[in-house]
């Protein structure tokens, strides 16, 4: 690979592994380190390329079966709540949002591991300990906070009323929403909907013009939340572009809109560069 860089960001393909949201797929992720001076600065360019960060790591799955994970985010400028929505912002007045350093703490834990036993007791995540826990949390090589929501009325219960929590990246054009976990046993509330609703508050406040939301999957239903927001982009073809129909994405599915590893690389371009140059 050849560009301007004063670092050279290499970025490698993982075994593939069972698709979490499409049956009888497998996944594979394209990836690269994230670190030193210009982590930031990769970070902001990445994200706009459909990747996403995990601790230190950027990547963007690269399947050999189908191309369905498409990164999604909310335009803030064209974003209107639904009345379910506006109605979820109501229902959720009560909580306190706090922004903090990336620090894991127990109650942040606690939280984690019910809405995980309710929700994903048998993902990839199902047996992460506090100190993986904090490693997702406090390893970060770029601006990041953790958002809090609890209920001031119940500070004095076991997770002094913590009720959601968001790992969340400050890039230069948006929030980035890293990773979400709330109180599974408040459904009444829809803590997972006004958590991104409230980002998208955040990014007003701030001017910042986009909230990236991870990857909507055409035909799953895990993923499917996603596009009950209005406003919603995705990142296709190398551009964003709104939405629309979600049946026009069927073809995403089909082996063939995948693209030669080589040529995926080749088309990504580093912050001050040309694209990168495969070889």
């Amino acid at each position: 690979m050849r560009h301007t860089l004063p670092f050279a960001p290499q970025f490698y393909v993982t075994a593939p592994q069972p698709c979490p949201y499409l049956a009888e797929r497998m996944e594979r992720k394209l990836f690269t380190a994230l670190q030193g001076e210009q982590a930031e600065k990769l970070n902001d360019s990445l994200s706009k390329q459909g990747f996403r960060r995990s601790q230190n790591v950027l990547y963007r799955p690269s399947c050999a079966e189908c191309t369905a994970c498409l990164s999604a985010r909310i335009d803030v400028a064209r974003f209107t709540p639904s009345r379910s929505q506006s109605r979820v912002l109501r229902r959720n007045r009560d909580l306190a949002r706090r922004a903090t350093s990336p620090w894991a703490t127990e109650e942040q834990y606690a939280l984690f591991r019910d809405y995980l036993d309710s929700r994903h007791a048998t993902g990839g995540m199902a047996d992460m300990d506090m100190f993986e826990f904090a490693a997702m949390v406090e390893e970060t090589p770029v601006r990041t906070r953790l958002v809090e929501y609890s209920d001031p009325s119940a500070a004095h219960d076991a997770r002094h009323g913590l009720r959601a929590v968001c790992l969340t990246d400050i890039l230069d054009d948006g929030l980035s929403m890293v990773y979400s976990f709330f109180d599974p046993a408040e459904d009444r509330r829809s803590l997972g909907t006004h958590v991104i609703l409230d980002h998208v508050r955040i990014a007003q406040e701030m001017g910042l013009p986009y909230v990236y939301l991870g990857y909507w999957v055409p035909g799953s239903p895990k993923m499917d939340y996603k596009s009950r927001f209005s406003a919603i982009e995705l990142y296709r073809g190398g551009q964003w572009q709104p939405m629309g129909d979600k049946e026009d994405y069927r073809a995403e599915t089909h082996p063939l809109s995948v693209a030669p590893i080589s040529e995926q690389v080749a088309r990504i371009t580093l912050p001050e560069t040309r694209p990168v140059r495969a070889r």
